[in-house]
């Protein structure tokens, strides 16, 4: 498993463990619905494709609602992309620093990302409450309810929040403690 590997030696026990368990079980979950999703997006795509070019026909749904689920799936595996690290990081200044600069500039960082995730979440939930209590849609030929779309943004910001928080309590990760001794990951 890619994220074994990464795993650090943080809290395994009590409620801060439980807590740290709970949130990699879900972003496992919603890292298996986003690749779902993405499945689905790429055949919408090919369904589209096939209309228009073997039947000669006109689409209505396809491309809006492939924008729909690949976006969702995007945001429903950004918390599995960060419990994993797989996100894309600079890290020459504070791999240079070392020592006790770098686990502040670390924890600033991840101060940071959460204070976002945060801010992402309050107004995902806001948009997605807004169009839902107003009957918004899309004013597109196909024309669907817009809080479908939205729900995915607020969804996935809230669990990329909590995820955020589960890798604060981790605590640096092993791997970055088996980089500075010199093995390889």
């Amino acid at each position: 498993m890619p994220h074994a590997q990464a795993r650090s030696t943080g809290p395994r026990h009590g409620l801060v463990g439980g807590y740290i368990r709970l949130m990699d079980g879900l972003s496992i979950a919603t890292a298996v619905l986003a690749g779902a999703l993405l499945v689905i997006g790429v055949l919408a795509v090919c369904h589209m494709i096939f209309v228009r070019s073997a039947l000669g026909d006109n689409t209505t749904w396809q491309t809006e609602f492939a924008v729909f689920a690949v976006t969702a799936s995007m945001l429903f595996g950004a918390p599995y992309v960060l419990m994993t690290g797989g996100h894309v990081a600079v890290t020459v200044l504070p791999d240079t620093l070392g020592g006790r600069a770098r686990q502040i500039m670390r924890g600033l960082a991840a101060l940071v990302g959460l204070a976002f995730c945060m801010a992402l979440t309050y107004g995902g939930w806001h948009y997605f409450l807004e169009a839902y209590g107003m009957g918004w849609t899309t004013g597109t030929v196909w024309n669907p309810p817009l809080w479908p779309a939205l729900l995915p943004l607020a969804v996935g910001a809230s669990l990329l929040t909590l995820q955020y928080i589960a890798e604060i309590l981790r605590g640096e990760r092993a791997v970055d403690t088996e980089q500075q001794s010199g093995g390889a990951t």
